[in-house]
């Protein structure tokens, strides 16, 4: 999913300058990619038998790797658009499906490894600016996608065998048991962050209905009757909302056009290196952010990673040196999935309805509407949409910033981690991402 969904950043360039690609096009097979990625997720939602399905999960994979491999095929810019949203649909199933098995398969496992399991993202990344790193001195555009469709199709077999979430196991009355996954109102569906939410983020929404009470008790997984949530917190997830929606809309944007942006003012190599360390920054990020979540407010956490990639997309607009550009990849690499761990744990918190489901939506409406958004500014270059989404993304920070010191660090205080393989591991929702795992040692490229 990492590869399929954005190894087209870093071959932006290469289809400027060999293939006849303009910015404003490029910016609507950005849009096109995003708008599939939330029909894929949609489609989690409006039918969760879906994502047990195995054959569903092959074919995401293969339809994928074939959307990499049809691109050099053509110079239409239909035909373009119409492979990226097919792209899109196909990397949110594949990303739905898998966290699906994670939640399922990995509950008595060390609350760890799905942590470690988002960060095949960053993987994706980092693997995909290795890949037009190596291309691009010896080959051209449609190289550089074939080899993509290559590496796709290597881990689609790697990834074959994958085993999707179970069906739940039923009483007579057509209760799901204690211990099973899925139950009456049970949904799965898929995030952005990094990011990727980018995410660069994929969860589950019945975790948003499971909010995590300060006191460790939490609502029942999928309670689609649960009651409304105190008015309070129903003012504060509409800024949380705001924040996260904020964020699809400036984060997109540098995880689209940040390559390009560096390679006005650098060497070739630099853009795709940058695109190398934001993947190896990511690949942690979820892990460390949500070790974080244990230890500190959320809010405070949120407030700091929005800031910090604020910073991060502006460096390459202000200046062209290498050591800016590599220090803006470090930075947003490191923060575009933790943003997306922080703000669905957050709203998990709230115990808002429906909180990771409505979150999802106004990320993905965001992504969407980013490349849109600067598409009147990419005639002068990549450097002017670097500086609103940057802006865009201060905004989401403010927006953190009164959640923060409106909520006094009491409704988002650190929520303590259940117990690796005991009962409150197996009964406790997590948001997708949020499992912890300490920082300390982990080969972070940030």
């Amino acid at each position: 999913m990492g590869v399929g969904r954005f190894v087209y950043t870093p071959i932006i360039p290469l289809m400027h300058a060999q293939a006849g690609l303009t910015s404003g096009t490029g910016a609507h097979l950005a849009t096109a990619n995003y708008v599939g990625y939330l029909a894929g997720a949609l489609t989690g939602i409006l039918a969760p038998a879906a994502v047990r399905s195995p054959a569903l999960l092959r074919a995401a994979l293969v339809v994928l790797t074939a959307s990499l491999a049809a691109m050099p095929l053509t110079h239409s810019t239909t035909t373009w658009l119409l492979l990226r949203l097919v792209a899109g649909a196909a990397s949110a199933l594949v990303f739905v499906i898998a966290v699906s098995s994670l939640h399922s398969h990995l509950r008595a496992h060390p609350a760890h490894l799905p942590g470690w399991a988002f960060g095949g993202v960053g993987a994706g990344i980092a693997l995909s600016g290795l890949l037009v790193l190596a291309v691009r001195p010896i080959a051209d555009w449609r190289a550089a996608w074939w080899s993509a469709a290559a590496l796709g199709a290597v881990l689609t077999l790697a990834a074959w065998n994958l085993r999707p979430e179970t069906a739940p196991r039923r009483n007579a009355a057509g209760a799901s048991l204690p211990g099973t996954t899925g139950g009456p109102g049970q949904r799965t569906a898929g995030v952005a962050v990094p990011g990727a939410r980018e995410a660069t983020a994929a969860v589950r929404p019945d975790l948003g209905t499971a909010a995590v009470r300060a006191s460790g008790r939490a609502r029942g997984p999928g309670d689609a009757h649960a009651g409304p949530a105190p008015r309070g917190n129903r003012r504060w997830f509409g800024v949380l909302f705001a924040s996260y929606t904020l964020e699809g809309v400036g984060y997109i944007v540098a995880g689209t056009f940040l390559v390009a942006a560096i390679e006005q003012g650098s060497p070739g190599w630099i853009g795709s290196g940058a695109w190398v360390l934001v993947g190896l920054a990511a690949v942690p990020s979820s892990a460390c952010w949500a070790w974080l979540g244990r230890r500190y407010s959320r809010a405070d956490l949120l407030l700091v990673a929005l800031a910090v990639q604020a910073v991060g997309i502006a460096l390459p607009a202000l200046t062209g040196s290498v050591a800016a550009a590599l220090v803006s990849a470090a930075l947003f690499g490191a923060t575009f999935i933790g943003v997306s761990t922080l703000a669905l744990a957050a709203g998990a918190q709230l115990e808002f309805p429906r909180s990771v489901a409505l979150l999802t939506a106004g990320y993905s409406v965001g992504q969407i509407l980013g490349p849109l958004a600067v598409t009147p500014l990419l005639h002068h270059g990549y450097h002017q949409a670097l500086i609103l989404a940057s802006l865009v993304v201060l905004a989401a920070a403010a927006a953190a910033a009164a959640l923060r010191f409106g909520t006094a660090g009491t409704v988002l205080a650190p929520t303590p981690a259940p117990r690796a393989g005991g009962a409150d591991a197996a009964q406790a929702p997590v948001p997708a991402a949020s499992a912890a795992a300490p920082c300390a040692g982990t080969p972070s490229a940030s």
